[in-house]
């Protein structure tokens, strides 16, 4: 009768749990994308439906796009994390997470930091 690994179960549900948090992230990225396009969106049509010129916005149309995209980026990017860390996980090789953590910090803080650019830019053209 073979015995059970109490512990390369934990693992592997430890690993599991992380994989739905990266879904979890990339599903409210996408979401949060689909608001910033639409939201754009709906104030240019509330725009003209009051007979005002339209100034667009466009930009928020393309943002929300990008957003959209990263949101997917990250769930794939998930996957490739949970299968690489449960074949080293079967093969007892398992190796921290390094330069794709770093990765996302990166482009996490670059684009808040573009989001933050392009608010305080809308404000100062559109305002």
């Amino acid at each position: 009768m073979t015995e059970i690994d109490p512990n390369r179960a934990r693992d592997h549900l430890a690993n599991e749990r992380t994989f739905l948090a990266w879904v979890r992230t990339g599903a409210a990225i996408v979401v949060f994308g689909f608001a910033i396009g639409r939201f754009a969106i709906a104030i240019r049509q509330l725009t003209a439906l009051q007979g005002h010129p339209v100034r667009t916005a466009g930009m928020s149309v393309w943002l929300g796009s990008f957003t959209i995209g990263a949101g997917v980026l990250l769930v794939l990017a998930g996957l490739v994390r949970y299968r690489k860390t449960r074949a080293q996980l079967d093969a007892g090789t398992f190796e921290p997470a390094g330069f794709m953590l770093d990765l996302i910090t990166i482009l996490t803080v670059v684009f808040g930091l573009a989001l933050a650019g392009y608010l305080i830019y809308a404000e100062k053209s559109l305002g």
